[in-house]
């Protein structure tokens, strides 16, 4: 059907804009955990009304003249196969899976709106066409950044997944500088020269390569304990790559929701160095973190591992007046989240009061454990953020440690230490310690623990999930 451009496009455009204001609302009330799941489905919504705007455009205005079936079978099967893989994965995804998962949807992300500007380069070139500057430099933009989104996105999941060749350590790429310096001279050199108005598909390509592998050599050295904030930067890349496609296709839905998403990533990332006392570029270049490891030692200034058994550590919190969880990966390995809850509930029909300590980078991403607890109904308000909770840890009786290691080791207020300056939750501080942990295994930063050895700290070795069983049971039975 054909309709006059006059009347359908403002409608569409009016809709765009309705679902641009969604965006921005959505992110609003993504900013508390309380109002989080709303601001996902309102975002979601805005989104559903943006894509159906779109599909009547099309409709109505077809790019070619008349309808094109070729064109519509391959929207509805890239929108099937993607649409329903992205709703399989996020239904079936396990919680420890999720950073994988969104570093995995930052690829597909970043990747398609690489392909995107590809496909306006190569149009221009064949036709010999010099586009506009602001067209060609949003065009070899998008190109860079989504290119780099996309592999170093591949290896950030394939990092978090533990797989053989992308292994949590840092790798060292040889040669390293000279590569990145040599790249980076590729891509600035090809930019410049297609920006002075030069038509040329084999340099667009060369550009093309050096950031793709640029992306590889940038995410190989960082190691696993800063992979949080890698995820963050590479949310932001896929914004602004999706905002620079905006430019290229002069969609401003695209440019707005990309650079809400570039934005609101820059600004997470920031966030999430400051929480580890490190800059943005520091991280990058500092190959910080051996990963996962197993030790039955633990070095540091002097001291001993006292265990304690199930029942002494459900007698310290059932008698208890004030207790603090501080949940770690380990607690999303075990899948032990409904069993703290349960746990917390247990001891609050005893009249203890009960709180979670959330350290900003605790897990594999941005607030993995806000949404750990809030998949167990943990309540809202007991979640606190590690500036209003460490003051607590002074008057506290038992600190309760599940699976959290390197977010608590005081060895990062000694000066010598890899994670030393890192601003830590004040889990020493508290009265007694319970450490819940299924071996000495140090965490992601690849150092030992020194909280281990504290006079005030015991080890309770089990499983989580099966180890909150068992304390449920041994306080209901006191």
């Amino acid at each position: 059907m054909n309709l006059d451009a006059s009347i359908i496009d403002p409608i569409v455009r009016l809709i765009w804009l309705g679902g641009a204001v969604c965006f921005v609302l959505g992110l609003i009330q993504m900013n508390s955990p309380a109002t989080a799941r709303n601001g996902n489905l309102l975002s979601a919504g805005g989104m559903a009304v943006a894509i159906g705007a779109t599909v009547l455009w099309l409709l109505a205005l077809p790019p070619t003249g008349s309808f094109n079936p070729i064109g519509w079978a391959v929207i509805v099967a890239g929108v099937l196969i993607g649409g329903g893989y992205g709703f399989h994965s996020a239904r079936t995804v396990k919680m420890t899976a999720m950073p994988q998962l969104v570093s995995l949807f930052n690829a597909v992300g970043g990747g398609a709106a690489a392909l995107i500007a590809i496909n306006e380069y190569v149009s221009h070139a064949s036709a010999n066409q010099i586009p506009g500057l602001q067209d060609n430099v949003a065009t070899v933009l998008d190109i860079v950044i989504g290119s780099i989104t996309f592999t170093g996105s591949l290896i950030a999941s394939g990092k978090l997944m533990g797989l053989k060749i992308t292994p949590s350590k840092p790798v060292r790429v040889p040669g390293g500088q000279l590569v990145t310096t040599v790249l980076t001279v590729i891509v600035v050199a090809g930019a410049l020269y297609l920006w002075l108005g030069n038509v040329s598909l084999p340099v667009a390509m060369a550009i093309l390569a050096a950031a793709l592998i640029f992306g590889v050599t940038m995410t190989l050295p960082i190691g696993g304990a800063d992979m949080p904030v890698v995820i963050s930067l590479l949310n932001s890349f896929t914004g602004t790559a999706v905002a620079m496609a905006g430019f290229v296709l002069n969609n401003p839905l695209l440019i707005i929701a990309g650079a809400l998403v570039g934005a609101s990533g820059a600004i997470l990332t920031k966030l999430m160095a400051d929480a580890m006392n490190r800059s943005v570029l520091n991280i990058m270049i500092g190959g910080f973190g051996g990963g996962d490891s197993a030790t039955t030692t633990v070095a540091g200034p002097g001291g001993s591992v006292r265990e304690v058994s199930m029942d002494d550590a459900a007698i310290q919190l059932a008698y208890a007046s004030s207790v603090i969880v501080v949940p770690g990966y380990g607690l999303a390995v075990a899948q032990a989240q409904h069993g703290v809850r349960e746990l917390a509930e247990v001891l609050e029909s005893r009249g203890v009061d009960v709180k979670y300590a959330i350290h900003p980078v605790a897990g594999r991403m941005p607030g993995h454990m806000n949404v750990l607890l809030a998949e167990a109904n943990v309540p809202y308000t007991q979640l606190r953020e590690m500036d209003d909770i460490n003051p607590e840890f002074d008057r506290c009786d038992v600190a309760l440690v599940v699976g959290a290691n390197d977010v608590t080791n005081p060895a990062a207020r000694r000066p010598g230490s890899p994670v030393s300056g890192m601003p830590i939750l004040d889990v020493d501080h508290a009265k007694n310690i319970i450490v819940m942990k299924r071996s000495m295994g140090r965490g992601y930063a690849g150092i030992d623990n020194e909280l281990y050895t504290n006079p005030k700290t015991g080890m309770l070795f089990a499983d989580a999930k099966a180890g909150l069983a068992d304390l449920v049971s041994a306080v209901k039975a006191l």
